[in-house]
């Protein structure tokens, strides 16, 4: 047995050597004939691409195969990823809902304890975005409410969320709106909870500039603000935005409406009050005391 084991070696080792041997001259011999730079060698490594190539496209469906399950596990990933992170805001969403319940509860209270009369007269008409006419010089856009609506100049304008601008000039049909970001727009705002007043000076940006502060150092990024109502150019109490710090390190203004994708604007039908002349005529006049008559009795002379 010993004998037959040396003699299969002896035959099986120069064997293995011979084809290994052969591989490598097969390998070294692919690769210089793919490295000639010759017409007929590329014809010929055209026609070896065609014929080899083709047939070895069963070797290549496991790796398509493997490839195609890693990409749906990575979607699949994403995917859970996506869904975990829209759990996390479902749940802020939920704490935001019974705050916001809290607070519209405590505001119902407070407004029947004071017995507060909200203003009738400040109602809305909404409108479709028809164009956006802005430019680098002038940011405005149309709508489809005018005149024959009841539309009227300097009407403040929103989107459902916060203020946009004012409307500046009207047509029977439609009007034009110039937006907070516009460069001659110019409205007084007030920032909570400094009780700051502002001017929102609109530079044809999208961060409008908080100008003529008093006090700049008691205004933080991420204050709330609101119009003021003064000179009566808009009511007071609207939703303009947060402040933040801009690139040039001054107060500005991220508004809370998206000016970019504008659909529908609310016109708030802002009637002015009455007017009261005479402070005197608010005091009810005394009512006249009629004048006591004395009755005299006389008795007889006798």
């Amino acid at each position: 047995m010993a004998r037959d084991r040396g003699t299969s070696d002896e035959y099986v080792r120069p064997i293995r050597r011979i084809l290994v041997s052969g591989l490598i001259f097969l390998c070294l011999a692919i690769f210089l004939f793919w490295r000639i730079d010759s017409p007929r060698a590329e014809r010929l490594r055209a026609q070896i691409v065609d014929r080899v190539v083709p047939s070895f496209e069963w070797a290549l469906v496991p790796v398509t195969k493997i490839a195609g399950m890693a990409a749906d596990f990575q979607s699949y990933t994403r995917i859970y990823e996506q869904n975990q992170e829209l759990r996390r805001e479902l749940r802020q969403m939920k704490a935001w809902k019974e705050a916001a319940l809290q607070l519209e509860q405590q505001n119902a209270k407070l407004l029947d304890l004071n017995k507060v009369r909200l203003d009738p007269s400040l109602t809305f008409i909404t409108g479709v975005v028809l164009a956006d006419s802005g430019s680098p010089f002038r940011q405005s856009v149309l709508l489809n409410v005018g005149a024959r609506d009841g539309i009227r100049n300097g009407w403040a304008t929103t989107d459902g969320l916060g203020l946009v601008g004012r409307i500046s000039g009207v047509g029977e049909s439609s009007s034009r709106v110039i937006l907070l970001s516009d460069n001659n727009s110019r409205i007084p705002v007030t920032i909570q909870p400094s009780g700051q007043r502002s001017i929102l000076a609109g530079d044809n940006t999208a961060l409008p500039l908080l100008d003529f502060l008093e006090a700049p150092e008691t205004v933080r990024p991420g204050d709330r603000v609101i119009s003021s109502g003064d000179g009566g150019v808009f009511p007071a109490g609207l939703l303009v935005g947060q402040v933040v710090q801009g690139a040039d390190r001054l107060l500005r203004v991220r508004l809370a409406a998206d000016t970019e994708r504008l659909e529908f604007l609310r016109v708030l039908r802002s009637h002015a009050g009455e007017q009261v002349d005479d402070p005197g005529t608010l005091v009810v006049p005394d009512r006249p005391v009629a004048p006591i008559t004395q009755i005299t009795t006389g008795g007889g002379d006798g």
